[in-house]
């Protein structure tokens, strides 16, 4: 094995070993407040109808599973209370809200900083925008669109488009007008001065209004489906919160924490 590569292969292995430590300082607290749950169904401090056992929010996944009509008929929709339905709608709507808010909130918020003028301009409606909650939307979308997909998809796409709008706004008019002058003097076009400059000059900026997009946008998706949906995590603990099956709200709380987690060390995760 040549120098270099031993060079290499022990800067990975101390790379590897110091992510491993990283995660499992971040892990002590969740196994500790685990423990102290687990603790909790043994000596009975609080009662199951406050704190279930924990073998019984596991158990809820597969109770879930099984064919359950609706209390309410015909107004919730509800022909069964499958979990991977209630998990895919809710994954579903953050995926379409993602592929269509994100993009579209970066395209315009580089056209709109681009422009010294229309930014000044936009910056006081994205201010705006951003200070309404996206869950106030909800009884005028329920309105506009009725109780399911569209009220819901309606409230994420809102919440994310403006957040990633904003920052993307900032962060170009962040950008020293030095550098595209610099491009367009070596020959460079507009398209040259949007990838090479406009884009990874406001990069950071970007990344933060789409992390705070998916964490506000999962927010209120959640609470869009508890008011104005008729499926999703969010539907799943309101129905089973009025049935007070608590084991049922305890896993949809944990699945939205464990989700939005995942996303976001997946979204700011660098190999180096």
């Amino acid at each position: 094995m040549s120098a270099a590569t031993s060079t290499f292969m022990s800067g990975r292995l101390g790379l590897d070993r110091k992510r491993l430590r990283s995660i499992a300082l971040g892990a002590i607290p969740f196994l500790l407040l685990l423990g102290v749950w687990q603790l909790n169904t043994y000596m009975g401090w609080l009662k199951p109808v406050y704190i279930p056992p924990l073998g019984s929010v596991v158990g809820a996944v597969f109770t879930l599973q099984e064919d359950c009509p609706g209390p309410w008929g015909a107004l919730t929709m509800r022909e069964s209370c499958l979990f991977t339905n209630h998990l895919l709608s809710s994954l579903g709507r953050v995926g379409l809200g993602l592929l269509v808010g994100i993009p579209l909130g970066i395209g315009l918020g580089v056209l709109a900083g681009m422009s010294r003028r229309l930014g000044h301009a936009m910056e006081p409606v994205g201010v705006f925008a951003n200070a309404i909650s996206g869950i106030a939307w909800v009884p005028l979308a329920i309105v506009w669109f009725g109780v399911g997909w569209l009220t819901t998809l309606f409230i994420l796409l809102n919440t994310i488009f403006w957040l990633v709008f904003f920052n993307t706004l900032l962060g170009v008019r962040g950008v020293p007008r030095t550098y595209e002058h610099s491009v367009l003097t070596l020959g460079g076009n507009r398209w040259h001065i949007i990838s090479q400059v406009y884009i990874p000059g406001a990069l950071p900026s970007i990344v933060t209004g789409v992390r705070m997009g998916i964490g506000f946008g999962w927010r209120a998706l959640i609470a869009a489906e508890m008011i104005g949906g008729n499926s999703g995590l969010g539907f799943m603990i309101f129905v089973s919160a009025g049935e007070y099956k608590v084991e049922e709200v305890f896993l949809g709380v944990l699945l939205i924490g464990i989700i939005w987690m995942a996303t976001d060390r997946g979204l700011v995760w660098r190999p180096s």
